[in-house]
Order: C-alpha cells, then sequence, then structure tokens
C-alpha cells in the first residue's frame, strides 16, 4: 500500500504542487470532490492496480469514470511516477503499454498493438493531442509528440517529431511542457 501512495502523491504533485508533504486527506478529498476529473482517474486507476483494502471500491470508481469520459487505461499498463493527464477525454492505451515517469498525455490518445507488443515511453516524455502510437515502437526519455502524430517507428531521447507518419523535426526538447516533475529519491 505504501508504494501506491508514493504512486498518487507524484501524481497529486504533477497536477497541484506540494506532493511531498500534502496529507493523504487532502489528496484523497481532492480526488472526491475536486473539478479536475483527470486527477480523479488516475487517482482511482493507482488504486486498483494492485490488490488493496480499497480495490473492489477503486475498480468501481475507474469503471465508471473510464465510461464516463471515454478513457480507457487498464491497471495493468505499467504507469511510472508523476502521469499526468491533459484533458482526460478519448484516451485508448494498450493493456502491456509501459510509460516512464513524469509523463504528460493529452485527449485523443491511441497507443495500441495489433501483434501484442505495446509502445514503451521514455521519462519526461509530452504527447501531444490527437496523437496515434501503433506496434512495437520506443520513445526516449525527454521526447516531445506533436498534436496528430502518427508514431510508426521510434523517436530518440530528447527530440521532437510531428507528422503522419512522424518525423523528427528538432533535435531539441521542450522541458516547459512537463510542469512540477516528481524527483525519484
Amino acid at each position: 500500500m505504501k508504494d501506491i501512495i508514493t504512486y498518487i502523491r507524484s501524481d497529486y504533485h504533477r497536477y497541484y504542487g506540494g506532493g511531498y508533504n500534502t496529507s493523504l486527506l487532502k489528496i484523497i478529498l481532492t480526488a472526491l470532490i475536486a473539478k479536475n476529473h483527470c486527477f480523479a482517474y488516475s487517482f482511482w486507476l493507482r488504486l486498483c492496480m494492485r490488490k488493496n483494502p480499497f480495490y473492489i471500491i477503486a475498480r468501481l470508481k475507474h469503471y465508471r469514470l473510464s465510461r464516463l469520459y471515454c478513457v480507457q487505461i487498464p491497471p495493468t499498463a505499467k504507469i511510472g511516477y508523476g502521469f499526468y493527464i491533459g484533458h482526460g477525454i478519448g484516451i485508448v492505451i494498450n493493456p502491456g503499454t509501459k510509460i516512464g515517469n513524469n509523463c504528460n498525455i493529452s485527449q485523443f490518445l491511441n497507443i495500441g498493438s495489433n501483434k501484442g507488443t505495446p509502445a514503451t515511453i521514455g521519462d519526461n516524455v509530452y504527447i501531444g493531442p490527437s496523437v496515434c502510437i501503433v506496434e512495437d515502437v520506443k520513445i526516449g526519455d525527454n521526447a516531445t509528440i506533436g498534436a496528430g502524430a502518427v508514431v510508426t517507428r521510434d523517436i530518440p531521447a530528447g527530440t521532437t517529431a510531428a507528422g503522419i507518419p512522424a518525423k523528427i523535426i528538432s533535435n531539441h526538447s521542450h522541458p516547459e511542457y512537463i510542469q512540477n516533475k516528481w524527483q525519484i529519491n
């Protein structure tokens, strides 16, 4: 349960800052009554990733929010610390996807695979709106994927890619898109 709380604190920190010292009660109340459905979704997703005393309630809340906002992120996806959903609507992620620490995703994201080998996304990655990531591609650390891109090949670390199919348009990353990074001790 301790590691689940650390994941939840890291997500809270990315949305609101101060996740290191914020009381657990405040984080829970934020998930229950805040207007930000993206954090609430992330909160319940983290709670239903592993068996814990709140597993049944978490699964029901996760299912309800998934249906309400058309967000399909299965609990089997491996998601690192500081996960940030920019605009939580129309997101579909394959169950075997691996997402690193401090990643931002936006609306209408699709990470899929026909062959059962989905993408691996590195740390500090920003993925813009309406992006499709297809099959077994690797997106390196500190990469930026522009809006509307269709990623069919690997994207190296520290680059910006955009277009259909996605091509590297800059060898410069954009750290300003990743706010309130969670520092892993």
